[in-house]
């Protein structure tokens, strides 16, 4: 259950601001549809996170045990101080588009997960814990309790959300998701 709580909080924390964010409100602004742009989220989400989660356990499996924590733990800092930049809004017109709204916001959401933040974290975190599924289940929860707010309420959550403390707040969870990684460590030593 560990894996689970720290992926969803670590996920819908990292994700306030983040790119696939604003991909979620420029969908909204593009489609009058919500139920497939949820769909679309999730779809992409669930195979994003599968093939990082499962890439993050493999990875894990070849390093060796007792480099492993302190590999994570300066993982979970570098994204740290990577949730500390603001991105930018890229979802400018696409070939994608004309899909419809459930195929246009499922490719679009893909691939811009790819190299995210909320991607990477979900190798680092994936490497961390042993229960690879639950890890999936609970970045596929963060992913979609930071993006249906944003597509049920638009644009009106966006101008109200402080992006700069949800940002801090998420890079003091890595933080401390090293620290406990460390600490844990030199506790079982």
């Amino acid at each position: 259950m560990d894996a689970f709580l720290a992926s969803t909080l670590a996920v819908a924390i990292a994700e306030i601001g983040d790119k696939t964010q604003l991909l979620s409100l420029f969908m909204v602004a593009r489609y009058a549809k919500r139920t497939p742009i949820i769909l679309g989220i999730l779809v992409a989400t669930v195979l994003n996170h599968a093939l990082s989660a499962w890439l993050g356990a493999w990875v894990a499996s070849w390093i060796p045990s007792q480099w492993l924590p302190w590999i994570l733990a300066v993982s979970f800092v570098a994204i740290a101080l990577w949730l500390l930049i603001p991105d930018k809004d890229d979802s400018a017109e696409s070939r994608f588009l004309g899909m419809g709204a459930f195929w246009a916001t499922t490719v679009m959401f893909f691939l811009a997960e790819i190299g995210d933040k909320t991607q990477v974290a979900t190798v680092v975190l994936a490497a961390r814990y042993t229960e690879t599924l639950w890890v999936i289940i609970g970045t596929t929860v963060g992913m979609l309790l930071a993006n249906i707010p944003v597509i049920l309420a638009g644009r009106w959550l966006m101008e109200r959300l402080p992006l700069a403390t949800a940002r801090i707040s998420a890079s003091v969870l890595f933080v401390v998701l090293a620290v406990v990684t460390v600490w844990t460590t030199l506790v079982n030593s």
